[in-house]
C-alpha cells in the first residue's frame, strides 16, 4: 500500500509539473506539435487574437469583413517565386500559406460566421509534390481561430453572411509605393462581390488594419528584434570577411549564409552590396563587381523573420582603414544620424522631420565642401541644394513590410518603428556613405534596437582588423 501512495504522489507530480511546463513553454510545445511549416519558430497565436479583436472594435455594426492570403506569383511554366504572405492577412491570422482566407462578422445571428478560416484542404498527392500543409488543429494553434474549414465551404458561408450583413469591409492594397499593376486576389474578389452584391455599403478596411500595424505590440517587438539581431549577426560576420579583391556577391552569399543559419526566412528586400561608387546608386541590387583596395563598401539589407523585417545599413572601408576623406565623409554622416534618431518623438510627424534633417545634413555638406552658401541662396525651394548629394528622405516606417505602410503626415506615436537613414553620396569622388538604423518611439524618447551594432570609425576598424 505505501508503495502504491508513493507511486500515486509521484504520479500527481508529474502531472503538475507537465501543466507548468506547458504553460509556461507554449511555443516550445507549439514547436514540438505542429510540423515545421515554416523557418522561424511557431509565434503566439495570442498576438493574432489580439490583433483581430483591435480590428473588430473599429468594425460599425452589422459588418462583415474579408481577408485573403496573396496569390502565388508564377515563376515559369511549372514553377513560383518563393511564396510571401498578404502582411494585412498574416497579422489578423499567422497563418502562412498560399490559398486561404479569413471572414470576420463580430454580430452575425449565426455563431457560425462570426470568425472563421479557409485553408485549402491538402491530399496525398500535395503532400507527395509540395509538402505539409497546415491541419484544421494545425491551424487553430497557430492562429486562436476555433472555427477552421476547407475552402469549398467558402461560398455557402459567405453568401449567408451577405443575407444578414449592412457593410462590407475589404481589405487592398493602399500603399502608395506599389504600382498598382497587379490584378490580386484581393481586388479580383471585391470586384466580384461588389458586381453581384450591389446594394450593401463597402468600406475600407485597409485604414483601419493599417493604422493597427503602425503601433507594435510587445509580442511583434520582440520577433522584430529577433530580425534585427539576425540581421546584426550578418553585419559583423561580412566585417570579419571583406577584404580588399573579393566580389560583391560573396559578400551577399555570406549575408544569405547568416540570415537561413538563424531561421530567417530570407531577405526583407533584395540586398545592397555596393562597392565604390556603386554606392551612389540608391537601389544597386546588381552585386557583381569587385570589391577594390581603398573604397568603401556600403551594405544595406535586413533578415526576414515571421514576415517581420529587419533593415540597417553599414558601410565600412574595403582595406580595413578609412582614408582621411572617407572619414571625414562617414563622420559626417553619422552626426546626421544621430541628430535625426534624436528627433523621433512623439508629436511630430515624418514629412515636418524630413525637413529638419536637411537643415541638418546643409550645415554638414557645407563643412565638406560640397555646397556653398552661394548654392543655398540660389537654390529652387523644391530642389534644394541638399538634393544633389542626399536625394532621399531620412525614415520610413518599418513593421511587415519593409517599407510599412503610413503616409508623410502620420503623427509619431509611441510604439511605431521607423529606420533612420541619412547618406551623402559624392559620385565625382567615388564615396557613398549611408547609416541606417531601427528607432522605436516610446514615451520616454526613442529607442535604438540597433544600438549594440558598430558603428563608430574606431570600432569597425578594429573588429576589420582584430
Amino acid at each position: 500500500m505505501a508503495n502504491k501512495c508513493r507511486l500515486l504522489v509521484h504520479f500527481l507530480q508529474a502531472i503538475r509539473l507537465f501543466e507548468f511546463f506547458l504553460n509556461n513553454n507554449k511555443s516550445v510545445i507549439l514547436s514540438l506539435i505542429i510540423p515545421f511549416i515554416m523557418k522561424y519558430l511557431p509565434l503566439d497565436p495570442r498576438i493574432f487574437i489580439k490583433n483581430r479583436q483591435n480590428f473588430v472594435k473599429k468594425m460599425a455594426p452589422g459588418s462583415v469583413a474579408f481577408f485573403f492570403s496573396n496569390d502565388e506569383q508564377p515563376r515559369s511554366a511549372d514553377q513560383f517565386f518563393p511564396f510571401r504572405q498578404n502582411p494585412d492577412f498574416f497579422y489578423l491570422t499567422g497563418i502562412d500559406q498560399e490559398k486561404s482566407m479569413l471572414m470576420l462578422f463580430p454580430d452575425s445571428p449565426n455563431p457560425a460566421l462570426r470568425e472563421v478560416l479557409f485553408l485549402l484542404e491538402t491530399n496525398e498527392h500535395i503532400a507527395i509534390w509540395e509538402g505539409h500543409k497546415y491541419t484544421k488543429e494545425e491551424a487553430t494553434e497557430a492562429s486562436g481561430i476555433q472555427s477552421v474549414l476547407w475552402l469549398p465551404a467558402f461560398e455557402a458561408m459567405m453568401k449567408e453572411a451577405m443575407m444578414y450583413a449592412e457593410n462590407v469591409y475589404l481589405n487592398t492594397i493602399e500603399n502608395s509605393r506599389y504600382p498598382g499593376e497587379h490584378n490580386y486576389r484581393s481586388l479580383r474578389f471585391a470586384h466580384d462581390l461588389m458586381k453581384n452584391y450591389p446594394l450593401h455599403n463597402y468600406r475600407r478596411a485597409t485604414p483601419i488594419v493599417t493604422a493597427l500595424r503602425l503601433i507594435k505590440s510587445p509580442a511583434e517587438l520582440e520577433i522584430i528584434q529577433k530580425a534585427i539581431d539576425i540581421t546584426s549577426g550578418a553585419y559583423l560576420r561580412v566585417l570579419k570577411f571583406v577584404k580588399p579583391g573579393v566580389m560583391e556577391y560573396e559578400i551577399e552569399a555570406e549575408v544569405v549564409h547568416e540570415y537561413i543559419r538563424n531561421r530567417a526566412t530570407g531577405h526583407s528586400f533584395y540586398p545592397i552590396v555596393a562597392s565604390g561608387a556603386n554606392a551612389c546608386v540608391l537601389h544597386y541590387v546588381t552585386n557583381n563587381q569587385v570589391c577594390k583596395d581603398g573604397d568603401l563598401l556600403l551594405l544595406d539589407t535586413g533578415a526576414e523573420y515571421a514576415n517581420y523585417a529587419g533593415d540597417m545599413t553599414r558601410t565600412f572601408p574595403v582595406n580595413g582603414r578609412f582614408s582621411k576623406r572617407q572619414k571625414e565623409v562617414y563622420n559626417a554622416c553619422l552626426r546626421v544620424m544621430k541628430e535625426a534618431r534624436q528627433m523621433l518623438v512623439t508629436g511630430t510627424h515624418i514629412d515636418a522631420y524630413h525637413k529638419e534633417v536637411m537643415k541638418i545634413m546643409e550645415k554638414e555638406l557645407l563643412g565638406l565642401g560640397l555646397i556653398t552658401r552661394h548654392d543655398i541662396e540660389k537654390q529652387d525651394p523644391a530642389n534644394p541644394a541638399v538634393k544633389k548629394y542626399y536625394p532621399h528622405g531620412t525614415s520610413h516606417f518599418m513593421g511587415l513590410d519593409v517599407h510599412d505602410e503610413g503616409h508623410r503626415f502620420e503623427t509619431f506615436k509611441p510604439g511605431m518603428l521607423l529606420s533612420c537613414e541619412p547618406g551623402i553620396y559624392i559620385k565625382e569622388e567615388g564615396i557613398g556613405v549611408r547609416i541606417e538604423n531601427d528607432i522605436l518611439i516610446t514615451e520616454n524618447g526613442p529607442k535604438d534596437l540597433t544600438a549594440d551594432v558598430p558603428v563608430e570609425v574606431e570600432e569597425i576598424e578594429d573588429i576589420m582588423n582584430s
